[in-house]
């Protein structure tokens, strides 16, 4: 389930880890996962 809070906006190619809560907006090519969201891995 995927529910939106907001204007975040979501890169084309990132991947969102199960239950990340993600609060900014996320570049494009990104990994994000965590409590609040972190991305880890960026290209």
């Amino acid at each position: 389930m995927q529910k939106s809070f907001g204007p975040i906006k979501i890169g084309n190619n990132v991947k969102i880890g199960a239950n990340a809560v993600v609060l900014k907006n996320i570049p494009e090519g990104s990994t994000v996962i965590g409590i609040p969201g972190k991305i880890v891995n960026k290209k």
